[in-house]
Order: structure tokens, then sequence, then C-alpha cells
């Protein structure tokens, strides 16, 4: 193989010029990169759900049998759920004490624990 000789530039490279978007600090993204969005699918699931229709606050009540009562009656007058009352009312309540995870305290954490064994009684389930 015969060797190349490199040709040498008699003139000195200009410096690349910076587009307009770098150079005001908002950079381009590239073609087909997703927006970076927030996980809040649990929040969506929660308002959005088609299991019922909870009323504002609801886990935020201070008796466990307030918060049971509360669901069974969203539980019965929801016409989207798929599945029956309880089931539905009891899904979306260990839905909130599992997302909440280790971030829940620990009295709210047994009130709403309470609150399952409250909406067993109220739909007499023992």
């Amino acid at each position: 193989m015969a060797a190349r000789k490199r040709a040498t530039r008699k003139t000195a490279r200009k410096p690349a010029r910076r587009s307009t978007a770098q150079s005001t600090g908002t950079a381009r993204r590239k073609r087909g990169a997703k927006k970076t969005t927030p996980k809040r699918w649990s929040q969506r699931v929660t308002r959005e759900s088609d299991a019922l229709d909870l009323k504002r606050g609801v886990f935020k009540l201070t008796s466990a049998k307030k918060i049971a009562a509360s669901l069974k009656t969203s539980a019965e007058r929801s016409t989207r759920r798929k599945s029956g009352a309880y089931r539905s009312a009891l899904s979306m309540l260990t839905f909130y004490i599992n997302r909440a995870g280790r971030t829940l305290p620990k009295t709210e954490r047994s009130r709403l624990e309470r609150a399952k064994v409250e909406l067993k009684r109220q739909f007499g389930r023992d």
C-alpha cells in the first residue's frame, strides 16, 4: 500500500459559529426525542379511574367509619364501575394505601386499615 502524504492547510481554520439556540441557552431537541413528563399515573388513576367517583378528600377523613361510609356510598352511586360495589371500594382503598408506601404515617395507615375492616362490616361480609 502506498503511503499517502497529508495535505497541509495554508490558511487557519475559522471557529465554528454557534447557532442562536445554543447561544441563548435554549437547546434544540433531537428528532424523535420525547419530552420528559412527571410520572403521576397514580394521581390520574385516582381521578379518572372507572372504579368509582370518589368524594374529594375521602382518605383524609378523621375516622375509619367515615372513610368506609363515604367509599360505600361512592361505590354504590358510581355508574362507571365494572365490578361489584364492595370490590371497587376496597380496591380504591388498597390502591391508596399501596401508592402512599413508606411515606404514609403509621397513624394514618392504621386508620385506613381499620377502614378496610369497617368497609367489610358495612357491606355485610363479616
